[in-house]
C-alpha cells in the first residue's frame, strides 16, 4: 500500500468529528475556495504590474529584489504569529481582518509608488505581513473542511489560489496592453477584495471542529511545540525548496522575459500567465494523481519536471520555447506547496500549530529569493540566475519522504 491509500492523499479517513450537514460543509468548501482565489486575485493583481513599478522608480535588478524584500520580511513577521491569531481569533475572523488589511496595503502601494521608494516599501511589508497571517489561516480551514468531507481536496484549494492569480495575472496583462495606470488598477482590486472575502468567510465552519476530531477530553497542543518537531521542521524545509521555485517564477518571471528574451512588456505578463494556468491546471487534477501514486512519488516525479522547464525557459533561447519552459515550471512546482500543508494538518487537533511553522519555513524563500536573483542578475542576467532554483529543488527530492501521511494511531495520539 503506497502512501497516498494510507489516507486518500492526506484526508484523514478515520476517527472524523461528528457529522455536519453536507449542504454546510459544501458551502463552507466554497467559501474556503473564494479565500484562495481572493488571495491569489490580490497577489497577482500587485505581481503583474511590477514591470511598470521598476520603471517608474528607475530600479535595477539588485534594487528591485531588494523592494521585493519587504513583502517577504512582513510574511516572515506574522506567520510565526498566525497560529496564534487563529488559535485566540479563529481561522474565520483572521482572515476576515487580513484580507481587509492586504486591501489597505493595496491602496498604499497604489498611491505610495508615485511618491518613492519608502512608501512603496511600507506597503508592501504591511502586504506581506497580511498575506502571511491570511494564508494559514485559510490554510487551517481548509484542512478542517477536508476532515470533514473525508477525501484529499487541499490541492483543489491551492488550484483556487492559483485560478486567482491566473485571472490577476490576465486582468494585468489587459491593463498594461491598454495603459491603465498601476494606480487606478490596484485600487480597483483593493476595494474588491475588501467587499468580497470577509463576506465570503462567513461561511467557515468553527476551528473546534479539529478538536472533535482528535477526541474529547485531550489537551489542546502549545502552538510553539510544533517547532520541536523534526517530521513538522522537515516538512516546511521541503516547502520551502518549492515555495523558492513558485516565488521566484512569480517575481522574475516577466522580467527576465522582458529583459532576457526582449519582449514587449504585454508579452512578459503573458508569460507569467502561462506559468500560472499551467499550475493551476495541475493543481486540480493533483487529487487523482496522489490517490494513485502517493504523495512522494507525485511530488518526486514534477520536481524532475520543474527542472526541465526550468532549464527551456533559461537556456531555450527564443520566446516560444520559455513559454514551454514557463508551463513545465508551472507544473512541476503546482503540488509542493498544497501536499505540504495537507502533511502538516494530518493530525487535525495540532493543525494550525503545524501549518504555521511549515508556513513560516516555507515563506523563508519568499525572504531570500528577491534579494539573491537580484543580485545573479547583476552578475549573470536575471535570466541565466533564474537556474538557482534548480538547487532546492534537489533538496527537495531528498527530502520528500516526509511528506508521507502519518499511520492512524501517530495521528491520533
Amino acid at each position: 500500500m503506497d502512501d497516498g491509500q494510507v489516507r486518500a492523499g492526506g484526508a484523514v479517513t478515520a476517527g472524523g468529528p461528528a457529522e455536519l450537514p453536507a449542504p454546510r460543509v459544501r458551502s463552507a468548501a466554497r467559501a474556503t475556495a473564494m479565500a484562495f482565489i481572493g488571495s491569489g486575485f490580490a497577489f497577482a493583481s500587485w505581481a503583474s504590474r511590477i514591470p511598470q513599478v521598476k520603471a517608474q522608480l528607475h530600479l535595477d535588478a539588485a534594487a528591485l529584489g531588494l523592494v521585493l524584500l519587504a513583502i517577504a520580511a512582513g510574511s516572515v513577521v506574522s506567520l510565526p504569529l498566525a497560529g496564534h491569531m487563529v488559535g485566540r481569533w479563529s481561522s474565520r475572523r483572521t482572515t476576515a481582518v487580513m484580507a481587509l488589511l492586504l486591501a489597505l496595503a493595496l491602496a498604499v502601494v497604489a498611491v505610495g509608488y508615485l511618491e518613492g521608494v519608502v512608501p512603496l516599501v511600507a506597503g508592501l511589508f504591511v502586504l506581506g505581513f497580511a498575506n502571511g497571517a491570511w494564508d494559514v489561516a485559510m490554510n487551517v480551514q481548509a484542512a478542517v473542511v477536508e476532515q470533514r468531507l473525508g477525501r484529499a481536496v487541499m490541492s483543489r484549494f491551492h488550484a483556487g489560489y492559483s485560478v486567482g492569480t491566473v485571472g490577476g495575472a490576465l486582468v494585468g496583462a489587459a491593463m498594461v496592453a491598454l495603459r491603465v495606470p498601476v494606480t487606478a488598477h490596484l485600487a480597483v482590486v483593493a476595494g474588491v477584495v475588501a467587499l468580497c472575502v470577509p463576506w465570503s468567510v462567513q461561511r467557515f465552519l468553527p476551528d473546534d471542529a479539529q478538536a472533535a476530531a482528535g477526541g474529547a477530553g485531550k489537551s489542546k497542543p502549545r502552538p510553539m511545540a510544533a517547532w520541536g518537531e523534526l517530521r513538522t521542521v522537515l516538512i516546511g524545509v521541503c516547502v520551502l525548496a518549492f515555495a523558492f521555485a513558485e516565488g521566484t517564477a512569480n517575481d522574475w518571471i516577466s522580467v527576465a522575459l522582458i529583459d532576457g528574451y526582449r519582449t514587449p512588456a504585454a508579452v512578459g505578463t503573458l508569460g507569467f500567465a502561462t506559468f500560472l494556468a499551467a499550475m493551476t491546471a495541475a493543481r486540480w487534477f493533483g487529487p487523482a494523481l496522489l490517490d494513485r501514486f502517493g504523495r512522494v512519488p507525485v511530488v518526486r516525479g514534477l520536481a524532475a519536471v520543474n527542472v526541465v522547464g526550468l532549464a527551456l525557459f533559461v537556456f531555450g533561447g527564443v520566446t516560444p520555447v520559455a513559454f514551454a519552459g514557463a508551463l513545465l515550471w508551472g507544473i512541476g512546482v503546482s503540488l509542493g506547496f498544497p501536499v505540504g500543508m495537507s502533511a502538516a494538518a494530518d493530525d487535525p487537533r495540532r493543525a494550525a500549530a503545524r501549518v504555521s511553522v511549515v508556513a513560516s519555513i516555507g515563506y523563508c524563500a519568499f525572504l531570500g529569493g528577491p534579494p539573491l536573483i537580484g543580485f545573479l542578475g547583476q552578475h549573470v542576467s536575471v535570466l541565466r540566475g533564474l537556474s538557482a532554483v534548480a538547487v532546492p529543488v534537489a533538496v527537495a527530492v531528498a527530502l520528500a519522504g516526509v511528506l508521507r501521511p502519518l499511520p492512524p494511531a501517530d495521528g491520533e495520539g
